[in-house]
């Protein structure tokens, strides 16, 4: 019999209060509960789930209750003791596009919040802000331990002002990060973020333009040839384009995404990816499948409010089969 899966997932759970595009109010525990979630259902009896977290001690039982359902969620990485966890207030103006406000701040996860887990066989980032995963955590895993790292790039390009805005940042310390990144995973506006001039004349262009792509091939280089193996961009509902190195050249693969009817909430979406990402990998160790996997995700993370959206293994293949056979 092989070996039971673990997987690890890294990042705030923010107590979330969302006011979706259709005025609905939403309020719920959100970040890296999506992933956690998801990949329960899909690892059933075949593997664990561990959420790797810091939290406010008055959400220590509603987070618990969040996950009593899925047995195979192990709890032990859930830290209470600092009492520092996170709480946003999302506000979205259209499917996509959302105003934020951040009102605490998670301590960061440091090589002492993982330590225990080093015998996982994938570690999933998913940060929501610059400061929440310590660079010298995922050091201390490329040393102690052969699971991949999965990394999602939406916090290493988001910041907080003192008045709790968040706002885009240049990930301008990116060549100090990205050795130590197996799976780098970003958004096209993310990935606009990591792809900044020497100097700018007068004013710096937005980044706000889904249809500017054209730096998106010598950023793949960039990332290749600094140490990651796998780089994810996301296109919203088009699809994601994976770079990797093959026989020394970079190779482009496009995977389309899996249509839905319907868009309920994109809250999670990106999370949700990541989660594909690791199963993928840690199941299959197969790139375009991990990145099918992880659109199915994303798509079914839209289709409702609840968890009921992520289905078992056996009905999100039937769904992998359908859109990609």
């Amino acid at each position: 019999m092989s070996k039971p899966l673990k997987i690890v997932v890294a990042g705030p759970i923010p107590r979330d209060t969302i006011s979706t595009y259709e005025n609905d109010i939403i309020m719920r525990y959100g970040c890296v509960t999506h992933p956690v979630i998801a990949l329960s259902k899909l690892l059933a009896d075949e593997g664990s789930v561990v959420p790797v977290t810091n939290i406010h001690q008055k959400d220590e039982a509603g987070i618990a209750e969040e996950f009593a359902t899925f047995t195979n969620v192990s709890l032990e990485g859930i830290n209470s003791k600092e009492d520092r966890g996170t709480v946003i207030l999302l506000d979205f103006k259209d499917q996509n596009n959302r105003e934020e406000k951040q009102l605490a701040c998670m301590n960061p996860i440091r090589p002492k919040h993982i330590k225990q887990h080093l015998d996982a066989d994938a570690f999933v980032f998913v940060p929501i802000t610059d400061f929440e995963i310590s660079l010298s955590t995922l050091k201390h895993i490329k040393k102690h331990s052969k699971g991949k790292i999965i990394f999602d790039a939406h916090g290493a390009t988001t910041a907080m002002d003192v008045k709790g805005h968040r706002h885009r940042k240049f990930w301008v310390d990116r060549d100090e990060w990205l050795p130590y990144i197996d799976v780098l995973k970003m958004n096209l506006e993310e990935s606009q973020c990591m792809s900044f001039a020497r100097e700018y004349e007068h004013e710096i262009p937005s980044i706000y333009d889904e249809n500017a792509t054209e730096h998106l091939d010598d950023l793949a280089e960039h990332v290749l040839k600094k140490g990651v193996s796998y780089f994810y961009v996301t296109m919203d509902s088009r699809g994601c384009i994976l770079y990797h190195m093959q026989d020394g050249k970079v190779k482009k693969d496009w995977i389309p995404s899996v249509k839905v009817d319907r868009v309920v909430d994109t809250t999670g979406c990106g999370d949700s990816f990541a989660g594909g990402l690791a199963y993928g990998f840690a199941k299959y160790n197969d790139p375009v499948r991990a990145g099918q996997y992880a659109n199915i995700l994303g798509a079914r993370r839209t289709q409702g409010k609840g968890w009921d959206v992520f289905k078992t293994a056996e009905e999100t293949e039937a769904i992998r089969e359908q859109h990609y056979s």
